[in-house]
């Protein structure tokens, strides 16, 4: 129909603006607006079969590798964050390494185009099940699925969350933070118990949460046994604050619920309790900076995140006997994070000084003052102003 044409028009014109960019990022698109852009993709795809010359046209996708990414550098808000540049990538049916990647990048954009219609969420785990059933030539683990969602946003420049695809969270937040959902009960997350408010996967609810705090500061927990002691303690009652942790490496919801906090409450700093190890670092850059492989996406979700421990001044405190070696997949992470063009000065010193020591420093060697020794240990580094 007309209308069918003028909105692919508009929608081939907003692809094509984006791919004039530098700097590449995915949109938050209505379900109607995705649906256009891979009516577009296969519109272009049977095109080049039916033409005079047919052929298989390549997928160009944005590349998601290291050397693609870019830093930038938010001019009010102090937060900088990564950004993919238009360098691409290609999936091809006609290359024998890359035949079932691109295959694979058309089957998820057919479930997704169903899901939209539906208007329906499936959560990545779900994803990989309908994929493992209905295409096993193509789909044998959930790895392959995470890695074809990046590839269908990179093609067409829109989050996964516009895809239909929700987050599946670990997260949790404790502490004094009341959130309401529209039109249901409030939550006081301090009041959650030691096992904390769990975080949704879903990130439009998470959009619409309504926030409130009499907190002074907001302070992101590398592990859950750490982050259970510290509720249990009841910290915040101490420190007035705010204590949320992804149980690792970050995942999406947490990383947009802290990335909310922290536009709700721009006056709360976001302090960081990692191990000093490479591991760590990289768990804190994530959370402040974004990561390379969501590259599209990172910057909705840095948060000027600083560094409160354990660092290489906190080794004074704690027993020669604690300290572990570094193992291989810690000097490939220090390696990864060396090479990177956004890890600031002082975040470079401390990575040197765990690689030379080959040493590393876990949070819980600190609990050899004592249980309730951390909570002091927070507090006089927050007094002191010793973070970075």
């Amino acid at each position: 129909s007309k209308k069918m044409e003028e909105e692919l028009d508009l929608c081939r014109t907003s692809m094509a603006f984006f791919s004039d960019q530098q700097l590449c990022y995915a949109d938050i698109l209505s379900a109607h607006e995705v649906r256009a852009r891979i009516e577009v993709a296969v519109i272009n795809f049977l095109k080049a079969l039916t033409s005079p010359d047919p052929a298989i046209s390549n997928l160009a996708l944005i590349s998601r590798k290291s050397r693609n990414s870019r830093v930038n550098q938010g001019m009010l808000t102090g937060v900088s964050s990564i950004f993919l540049s238009d360098m691409l990538s290609v999936r091809s049916l006609t290359k024998a390494n890359a035949a079932k990647a691109f295959v694979r990048v058309w089957k998820v954009m057919e479930l997704c185009y169903q899901i939209l219609s539906q208007e329906k969420r499936v959560t990545q785990r779900e994803l990989f099940y309908k994929l493992l059933c209905e295409s096993p030539d193509y789909f044998s683990s959930q790895l392959q699925v995470n890695r074809t969602i990046q590839d269908v946003v990179a093609l067409l420049r829109c989050s996964r969350f516009s895809l239909g695809i929700m987050a599946s969270s670990r997260g949790v937040v404790a502490g004094r933070l009341v959130l309401q959902e529209p039109n249901q009960e409030i939550v006081d997350c301090s009041e959650c118990g030691s096992s904390g408010y769990a975080i949704s996967g879903d990130l439009s609810l998470l959009d619409k949460l309504i926030m409130r705090s009499d907190a002074r500061y907001i302070i992101v927990v590398e592990k859950h046994a750490i982050f259970q002691r510290l509720t249990e303690d009841r910290i915040f009652n101490h420190i007035p604050s705010i204590l949320i942790t992804a149980k690792g490496y970050p995942d999406i919801a947490t990383r947009f619920l802290l990335h909310r906090m922290s536009r709700a409450f721009p006056q709360l700093p976001i302090f960081a309790l990692v191990d000093w190890n490479p591991a760590g670092l990289a768990i804190l850059c994530t959370f402040k900076h974004g990561s390379v492989g969501m590259g599209l996406e990172a910057y909705r979700y840095a948060c000027n995140v600083r560094w409160l421990g354990v660092r290489v001044d906190d080794l004074q405190l704690i027993p020669e006997e604690s300290l572990v070696p570094l193992k291989p997949r810690d000097l490939q992470i220090a390696k990864s994070l060396m090479s990177s063009e956004f890890l600031q000065e002082k975040h470079k010193e401390e990575l040197a000084q765990m690689v030379e020591s080959g040493k590393r420093a876990e949070i819980e060697a600190l609990f050899y003052h004592g249980y309730d020794f951390l909570g002091k240990y927070i507090a006089k580094k927050i007094v002191q102003a010793n973070y970075i």
